[in-house]
């Protein structure tokens, strides 16, 4: 079983990633907002726009290119640009390290503890 630490707003979880609910491949990128998200929030260190998931929830995003894996909390909605299923903040991007390509090939998982991993 896998597990994941992860810390919101300073409240800290952690939590297992072995469950997922939704599974989607395709292209990421990430983005910067200066203004709120379509939660209220902003984007912050590890948050994401998704188009479906709910604003709130949690997702595994891995780049397939080299295996590195986040979970992101879902607070926007996009991306816009055709192809692309998600957009990660900046600093996601950094991590997944695709910042200096703008653009990855991903796996979202929606993670949820009441359903089987994709």
């Amino acid at each position: 079983m896998k597990f994941a630490y992860l810390s919101i707003a300073g409240a800290a979880f952690l939590f297992t990633t072995d469950f997922a609910l939704a599974c989607s491949k395709g292209e990421a990128s990430y983005y910067s907002l200066s203004g709120p998200t379509a939660s209220g929030g902003r984007v912050e260190d590890f948050t994401a726009a998704h188009r479906t998931l709910p604003l709130g929830s949690l997702a595994r995003v891995t780049n397939i290119k080299n295996g590195r894996t986040l979970i992101l909390k879902i607070n926007d909605r996009g991306p816009y640009a055709e192809g692309r299923i998600i957009d990660v903040s900046k600093n996601a991007a950094k991590a997944l390290d695709f910042i200096n390509e703008g653009v990855t090939q991903v796996l979202v998982e929606e993670i949820s503890l009441n359903s089987k991993a994709c």
